[in-house]
């Protein structure tokens, strides 16, 4: 069972998946997905799941509003960071969550160390907390068919983009040398190159 959230401080709800466990989502997460959680004590792992396209920008360039309701979510659902304040909450993108055999249910670590922003929380906002939970929906989840759909959806979009790439590209270069060609029409006709051209003749030409 996974719980859901929806941040509406941007102008496109970004849906915050809460778990307390993430196996699951280690295994059928997304590229676009980025990862929260309160730096060196339990939390829940909460994701940020973006809407097609990423309108809420890159990882490490998302809005501090956003970056902020997602940082309340997982102190306020950490048993010790709950209790204290100035605490830090890490995040990364899905892909550099780094899970091994030996790992503990819920434990993970990283790919690069340099993918991991922080971000300090001074004390719980009750108001953020609660605006969040008002939206907040449990449901079952078939990750691995969300998953897959996703990346088809995303496939498709792609393909459409390249599609779109080509085209202009090549009606740019289509105008290009219609460009050219008619530059060098235009040098053909003009006065000086009429008066070269009649100094080459002579009447010898025609005899």
């Amino acid at each position: 069972m996974v719980l859901f959230f929806t941040s509406k401080v941007f102008n496109v709800c970004a849906p915050l998946t809460f778990l307390t466990t993430d196996e699951e989502l280690l295994k059928f997460g997304l590229p676009t997905d980025i990862w929260f959680h309160v730096d060196k004590l339990s939390s829940a792992h909460v994701y940020l799941r973006q809407p097609e396209g990423e309108p809420h920008g890159a990882w490490d360039a998302l809005p501090a509003a956003l970056v902020n309701d997602a940082a309340q979510l997982v102190k306020a659902n950490s048993i010790e960071g709950n209790k204290k304040d100035n605490i830090t909450v890490i995040y990364t993108p899905f892909l550099n969550l780094k899970k091994t055999g030996d790992m503990a249910v819920g434990q993970v670590s990283f790919h690069s160390d340099k993918k991991v922003k922080r971000v300090h929380v001074s004390t719980r906002d009750n108001a953020i907390v609660n605006r969040l939970n008002k939206t907040k929906t449990e449901m079952e989840v078939d990750h691995e068919a969300e998953r897959q759909e996703r990346l088809r959806i995303e496939g498709r979009r792609k393909k459409a983009d390249a599609a779109d790439r080509r085209k202009t590209e090549e009606e740019q270069r289509s105008k290009w040398e219609e460009e050219k060609k008619q530059r060098t029409y235009d040098g053909m006709f003009t006065e000086d190159a009429i008066d070269g051209a009649r100094d080459d003749w002579s009447d010898d030409d025609f005899m």
